[in-house]
């Protein structure tokens, strides 16, 4: 595992080394990406958890309307390589069901040309203390993920060649 910054990626490595060794083929395994989901945010995009009590949506739609635009401005951006990826998120403490949407920067859910041409992966069902892959491929370009259940600021993901 190595870090961008905050940002907790698990290399393939060792895995795909015991499989070669085991003479089992391997193709290009995924890189894992771990976030960690806390109240009204993701801890690793803003460097520390602040610490929001929640019970429901509402109240980070009402934090988040008054804070987000100054915590974005100090958020670090991720900057992956194209490739696969697993975005491991966990739910630490959040009281009810969380989930985890990345998708192009300029996808418009409504749009139905979006929907059959860009890339968007979501799911939910990601209930306290539990942690759930999302896999999507990555092609190089800006990127946005969120949590639409716990009303999150959309964070920056940049993808390069």
């Amino acid at each position: 595992m190595f870090r961008f910054s905050g940002f907790s990626v698990v290399t393939p490595v060792a895995a795909t080394t015991v499989l070669m060794l085991a003479g089992v083929a391997t193709a290009n395994a995924a890189e894992v990406v771990e976030l960690t989901q806390t109240g009204c945010q993701f801890v690793e995009p803003e460097g520390k958890d602040h610490g929001y009590k929640t019970s429901k949506k509402a109240d980070c739609e009402k934090i988040n309307g008054e804070s987000e635009k100054g915590r974005l401005a100090k958020s670090e951006v991720m900057k992956l390589k194209a490739g696969d990826y697993v975005f491991r998120v966990t739910n630490k403490n959040v009281p009810y069901p969380l989930g985890f949407w990345i998708r192009e920067k300029d996808y418009n859910w409504a749009n139905p040309i979006h929907k059959a041409t860009k890339i968007s992966v979501s799911g939910g069902g990601l209930t306290t203390g539990k942690s759930r892959d999302y896999s999507v491929k990555l092609k190089p370009g800006e990127y946005l993920f969120s949590c639409p259940l716990n009303t999150t600021p959309n964070y920056r993901v940049v993808v390069t060649e």
